[in-house]
C-alpha cells in the first residue's frame, strides 16, 4: 500500500515537473510534495521550492549558467592569500598593520569566524561518512586556497608575524606548510570542504549576520541532497546551487540568528512564545505541567528545535524528508511549530508522567520516531482535524506510568537497603 502511494506521488511530481515548455505550477508542487518526495526528484524539487529555479523550465539553462558563474566570481575574489597580487600590495600594508582598511587585519578577522566554521563543519552528521569523503567535484580555485589550513589546529607561528593590536597572531606560510591536514594533498577536497567555503562565503557578503554556529546544520543537508544526485550533471554544480539556495533559506530564517531581534517581534524568543502559546491552546494539560509544574522554559529545548528547523533532532534521512515538508509549506515554516507540537504530543504520556530531568532529557534527545507519522499529525492539527486535548486530571495510561516508575524506584531503594 505504501509503495502505490509513493508511486502515485512519483507520477504526480513528474506530471508537474516534466510536461515541456510549460509554466511549473508552484503551487501544485508544493501540494504534491508535502507529505515527501522521491529522491530521484527531490535534487530539481527543493531547488525549485528554494525559489532558486525559475519556474519556466525553458530559462534553466540560462539561468543556472549565469549564476554558477557568478559563484566561481565570488570564490574567486573572496577566497585569497594574504601577499598575493589580489590583495593590496601597499607598502605600508603588512601582517602587523593595525589600519582599518588593511588586508591583513580583514584576513585576521576572518580567520576568526572561520574558526568556528571549521569546527563546526569538521564534525557534521558523524554517524554518516558523507562528509569525511572526497568530493568528485572539487573547485578547481577553491582547492588552491584551503580555508581549512589557514586555521587548524591553531598552529600559528607567533615568532614570525607576532600578534596584532587585537591579538590575532599572523600565519606564514611555513607554519601552515607543516599541517598534517588532509587538503595538503590539493588533488581533491572533502565535502565538509565545500561545505565550510559556502559558510565562509556567506559570512563575507552578509556582514550583519555573519556566521553564527547552527547554519552548519541548515546548510548541510541542503548539500547532501545536491551532491548526492545521481545525474552528475545536476550534482557537479552542487556547490554554487547549494550556496544560492542556502542564501534563500537564511533570508526567510536569518532573523533566528541575530541576537539584536531576539526580543523583537520577529525574533527567536517570539518564536518560542508563539509556540508555548500553541502547545496551551492544544493540550493544557501538557503546558501545565510541562510550563507550571516543572518550570521546563521553552528556551531549553524549542530554541534548537525552531531556530534549526530540527535539523539535529533526528537523523540525516529523517531530517531531509521533514524539509519536504517544510519547504513544500505554502507559508513557509507556518507547518514548523505544529511539527514541533506533534512531537510533544506523540510522547504525551511519557512527559506527563516524567519528572523534570526526565522530561528535559526526552526534549533534547527525542527518543526515535516515525518521522512521517510526525508530519502526517502536524498536518492534521493545523487543519484543524485533531481534537484538542481536554483539560483535566492526568490520563490513566500516564498514572500507570507513572506508578510503575515508583514502584521501580522503591523496588531500588529496597535493593539498596538490604545491601
Amino acid at each position: 500500500m505504501n509503495n502505490t502511494k509513493h508511486m502515485e506521488r512519483l507520477a504526480r511530481i513528474e506530471e508537474v515537473l516534466l510536461i515541456a515548455n510549460k509554466k511549473i505550477d508552484i503551487d501544485e508542487l508544493r501540494a504534491s510534495c508535502s507529505y515527501g518526495v522521491p529522491e530521484q526528484l527531490r535534487p530539481i524539487v527543493w531547488r525549485l521550492l528554494l525559489n532558486y529555479l525559475p519556474l519556466e523550465r525553458q530559462k534553466w539553462k540560462a539561468h543556472l549558467a549565469e549564476q554558477r558563474e557568478n559563484y566561481n566570481i565570488l570564490i574567486e575574489q573572496i577566497i585569497v592569500e594574504p601577499g598575493t597580487q589580489a590583495m593590496n600590495q601597499s607598502i605600508n600594508d603588512h601582517p602587523l598593520s593595525d589600519a582599518p582598511s588593511s588586508d591583513w587585519q580583514a584576513f585576521f578577522q576572518d580567520n576568526k569566524v572561520l574558526t568556528q566554521i571549521d569546527k563546526d563543519v569538521r564534525r557534521l552528521y558523524p554517524e554518516i561518512q558523507f562528509f569525511q569523503l572526497l568530493s568528485k567535484f572539487p573547485h578547481l580555485h577553491g582547492m588552491k586556497y584551503p580555508l581549512s589550513k589557514r586555521v587548524v589546529g591553531e598552529e600559528l607561528n607567533s615568532q614570525e608575524f607576532g600578534t596584532t593590536r587585537d591579538g590575532v597572531i599572523g600565519v606564514t606560510k611555513d607554519s601552515r606548510s607543516n599541517s598534517t591536514d588532509a587538503s595538503a594533498v590539493m588533488k581533491s577536497e572533502f565535502h565538509w570542504h565545500i561545505v565550510e567555503r559556502i559558510l565562509f562565503i556567506y559570512a563575507k557578503l552578509n556582514p550583519g549576520v555573519q556566521y553564527v554556529q547552527g547554519m552548519n546544520e541548515l546548510v548541510a543537508p541542503i548539500y547532501y541532497v545536491f551532491a548526492s544526485d545521481s545525474d552528475e550533471e545536476w550534482a557537479e554544480f552542487a556547490e554554487a546551487d547549494t550556496f544560492f539556495c542556502f542564501q534563500q533559506l537564511m533570508s526567510e530564517v536569518k532573523d533566528n540568528f541575530i541576537k539584536t531581534l531576539d526580543n523583537s517581534i520577529c525574533g527567536i524568543e517570539s518564536l518560542m512564545s508563539s509556540f508555548h502559546t500553541l502547545i496551551n491552546h492544544f493540550d493544557e494539560e501538557v503546558y501545565k505541567h510541562l510550563s507550571t509544574n516543572l518550570e521546563i522554559k521553552p528556551q531549553f529545548y524549542a530554541f534548537r528545535w525552531l531556530s534549526l528547523l530540527l535539523s539535529q533532532e533526528f537523523p540525516l534521512p529523517d531530517v531531509i524528508t521533514l524539509w519536504d515538508s517544510l519547504f513544500s509549506d505554502s507559508k513557509r515554516f507556518s507547518l514548523l511549530p505544529y511539527v514541533c507540537l506533534s512531537m510533544i504530543e506523540l510522547q504525551r504520556e511519557e512527559l506527563l508522567a516524567g519528572d523534570f530531568s526526565f522530561c528535559v532529557r526526552l526534549l533534547q534527545n527525542y527518543p526515535f520516531a516515525d518521522i512521517a507519522k510526525i508530519v502526517a499529525f502536524a498536518q492534521d492539527i493545523k487543519d484543524g482535524i485533531a481534537p484538542r486535548r481536554c483539560s483535566k486530571d492526568l490520563s490513566k495510561s500516564s498514572k500507570i506510568v507513572r506508578h510503575a516508575r515508583q514502584l521501580s524506584d522503591t523496588l531500588k531503594n529496597l535493593s539498596i537497603i538490604k545491601k
